[in-house]
């Protein structure tokens, strides 16, 4: 049997995170998007779901919707709008439970993009919740 020989990672795997971690997005968020492994608090779910809108990735972001709020034309919706947003920063105000050992938490962010050209801020409050032991987005209010 031989052993697969792992390839280098991309220019965009090497790059930093978009989330703003400070990490390299090949062991930041992209293990998460590519189902490698599962987000352990409500805050790397933001932030995995922030870099998910920034990489146009509309699956990802359908699958981590908690299904009591899934609204049952999303993905549609997410893949007609996908491309309509530039996301450029992201600000984690505050976080409120969302543990490894928690089933519910909030996380309160900023996150500027550009649409059209012109710059914009979204300031949400989002809630969290564990489905099947998986952290999902639950809903969120604009500030």
């Amino acid at each position: 049997m031989t052993e697969e020989t792992p390839r280098p990672p991309t220019a965009r795997e090497a790059s930093l995170c978009p989330c703003k971690s400070e990490l390299n997005y090949n062991i930041c968020c992209q293990p998460f998007h590519t189902g490698k492994a599962k987000p352990e608090t409500a805050e790397q779910l933001m932030r995995s779901r922030y870099s998910a809108y920034f990489f146009r990735k509309p699956d990802y972001l359908f699958e981590t919707t908690h299904p009591d709020t899934r609204d049952s034309n999303l993905k549609k919706e997410l893949y007609e709008s996908i491309n309509d947003v530039n996301w450029s920063f992201l600000t984690i105000v505050n976080t409120t439970r969302g543990g490894k050992d928690d089933k519910t938490g909030k996380v309160e962010f900023i996150a500027e993009y550009f649409s059209n050209g012109e710059p914009f801020e979204m300031h949400e409050l989002s809630r969290f919740k564990r489905y099947k032991g998986a952290w999902k987005y639950l809903d969120g209010k604009s500030g």
